[in-house]
């Protein structure tokens, strides 16, 4: 049983990351050949990528992942010391508004992504350690709140929305899962609303991303123009698709089609099929998670494994929500399958973790 679960899960994520190799330069080739010269550009660097994430997550499995407990706390605090860096001039690299990254020549790293690992270790540590008093409010509720809302601060001072608000929910749902009284969860989420209402509508491109949300016929040439070229790449791929590498979205129509919006180009090419595949690989990722979950023992792997997993899943479905209309513009990479360095490199980092946590589980 712990050896198929293992299989499936990792079979799934190969897969996961072999059709990334392929939509991005699918989707990259013809942009980076006008931008780069190089129609190989983005896929090169993805590969790059790919190898070190294969190194990292094999170190990953070689260890026990128990012994994460004890750098919870200085990782959590590295992580944070980043995402004051990163915001830093000079020292941050500022990218149409936003200061997200470290550029190192070729390899760019964004700390977010280990701010959120870091957290999630974290708050899994805290839950095996203070489950007994998790439903006080000070001693068992505040701490991991706090960290939260300090990752949250500064991640927002990226500025970066979706990552926030994906790492919130996470947190939240597994300090639910852990007991913590329902009465303060709901609280800190009444409390929120009016901040988030305000970091929304405060800011004029969040605002537009709203609207262009309820209509993006408004505005079809400014803030609705992703969402039609969107909806309009899903469209045109009928069943079948136009054929691998035929997508015409691609052709400048469609911005971020190799990052945020491949699951689009995805639907064009390889039609309906090719997206309901997707989708049913994520739900196997999900149930393949849950299945480690349900079986591990120890109370840390427990929440580590729900935390990782929720990660993922919830990214994935936001990017997909995202791609067909049925969410406002998020900027959230699809898991595996996106360009993007640092965020492939920690899913599969979280895969490995997973793969360590499945072989401690007890199973019939």
């Amino acid at each position: 049983m712990v050896r198929n679960l293992r299989i499936n899960l990792f079979a799934i994520s190969f897969i996961l990351i072999c059709v990334g190799v392929i939509m991005i330069y699918s989707a990259s080739s013809i942009y980076a050949w006008e931008r780069y010269k190089d129609s190989f550009f983005f896929l090169k660097r993805h590969l790059i990528f790919l190898g070190l994430g294969a190194i990292v997550t094999f170190f990953v499995m070689t260890i026990d992942y128990r012994k994460f407990k004890r750098f919870a706390r200085p990782l959590l605090w590295i992580s944070l010391i980043l995402l004051v860096l990163v915001l830093i001039p000079g020292i941050g690299r500022e990218v149409s508004g936003a200061r997200r990254w470290f550029r190192f020549k070729i390899i760019s790293f964004q700390p977010s992504e280990l701010a959120c690992m870091a957290l999630i270790i974290y708050v899994a540590d805290f839950i095996s350690r203070k489950g007994k008093v998790i439903k006080d409010f000070l001693r068992g509720f505040l701490p991991p709140v706090c960290a939260l809302g300090l990752c949250a601060l500064l991640i927002l001072a990226q500025p970066d929305l979706g990552t926030t608000v994906a790492l919130g929910v996470v947190v939240f749902l597994m300090l639910f899962v852990a007991g913590v009284r329902v009465a303060h969860l709901f609280s800190v989420f009444l409390v929120s609303l009016p901040v988030l209402y305000f970091l929304i509508f405060s800011v004029p491109y969040r605002r537009m991303r709203i609207m262009a949300f309820i209509n993006p016929w408004l505005d079809p040439k400014g803030s609705g123009f992703q969402i039609i070229q969107s909806q309009v790449a899903l469209g045109s791929g009928g069943l079948f698709g136009l054929g691998l590498g035929h997508s015409r979205q691609k052709l400048f129509y469609l911005p971020a089609a190799h990052t945020d919006f491949i699951f689009s180009i995805i639907g064009e090419e390889l039609g309906l099929l090719g997206t309901l595949a997707i989708i049913i690989l994520f739900i196997f990722f999900i149930q393949q998670g849950l299945q480690i979950i349900k079986n591990t023992t120890d109370k840390f792997g427990y929440f580590l494994a729900l935390g990782l997993v929720l990660m993922i899943s919830f990214r994935a479905i936001i990017n997909i929500g995202v791609s067909c209309g049925l969410l406002p513009t998020k900027g959230l990479p699809l898991p595996f399958i996106s360009y993007g360095g640092s965020s492939l490199i920690f899913d599969m980092v979280s895969i490995g973790i997973l793969l360590n946590i499945a072989g401690t589980g007890e199973y019939p």
